[in-house]
């Protein structure tokens, strides 16, 4: 009988201690609130849900008419393909992007790249896996493979913005990431500022897939911004000639596609 007192008094210490320790994390995550309070990633204004209500009604996702391969926006339903993909024959099999690359989602992507808001993925993430799930359940992902950048720029800017967001994409789509999967072994230079073919020569290269990687039939590729296709092409060659039979990509933003 004492042996058994002594017992549920452990059980209620343990269970004391166990209530306490939830008590002190919610009022450290109170306080983080008002100290931090969650912000709109598009305007900065306090907004619980990471977009206020005025920017929720201006931004707006991607809807059809948009190209069936590269997802860009056209101009007539009976359009299929952007002017981009009727010129270029791709690589990947199909991508889309969640916003048009303009502001304020250029001005949000910059400060997610540039300015350390790597928090802004979690909103990026989530409306992704809700605006696309059901193309991702098509897809059939089996691995989420941020597109990589060059050690050199990784060590000034302190991340890869393309694997903070492919991290917290795989945890809502409960596909695990590989970051490492391929590697950026060329530095070049900044591609905004080259036209598609010159995008196409500098990256040719560009990317290797680590010796001991495994393949997956199905990768999905993660990126911040969709413009030309180049950066996605590449790697998508370089997958398939290790063993991907299929290569798929999501990013936030994409640019026009007349």
């Amino acid at each position: 009988m004492i042996q058994r007192m002594k017992k549920t008094e452990k059980q209620k210490n343990r269970e004391r201690k166990t209530a306490e320790k939830w008590r002190a994390k919610l009022i450290w995550h109170r306080i983080l609130e008002l100290l931090y309070p969650t912000t709109c990633v598009f305007c900065g204004t306090v907004a619980s849900e990471g977009i206020c209500e005025s920017c929720r009604k201006e931004v707006k996702i991607l809807q059809e008419p948009l190209c069936k391969k590269c997802g860009k926006p056209v101009r007539y339903e009976e359009q299929e393909y952007c002017y981009d993909c009727q010129k270029i024959i791709h690589f990947y099999e199909q991508g889309r992007s969640l916003w048009l690359h303009k502001m304020p989602v250029s001005q949000s992507i910059y400060q997610f790249k540039y300015r350390n808001r790597r928090v802004f993925a979690q909103y990026y993430a989530e409306q992704m896996a809700g605006q696309f799930a059901d193309l991702l359940r098509k897809w059939q992902i089996e691995v989420i493979i941020p597109v990589p950048i060059h050690k050199s720029k990784r060590r000034k800017r302190g991340y890869n913005q393309a694997e903070v967001l492919a991290k917290e994409l795989s945890g809502r789509l409960e596909v695990p990431m590989e970051a490492f999967a391929v590697r950026r072994v060329q530095k070049t230079n900044a591609l905004k500022e080259m036209n598609p073919s010159e995008r196409r020569r500098a990256l040719s290269g560009a990317f290797a897939v680590e010796d001991d990687w495994k393949p997956k039939k199905k990768v999905l590729l993660v990126d911040d911004i969709y413009t030309t296709g180049s950066t996605v092409d590449e790697l998508a060659r370089i997958l398939k000639e290790n063993g991907v039979q299929k290569v798929y990509f999501l990013t936030i933003s994409v640019g026009q596609g007349f």
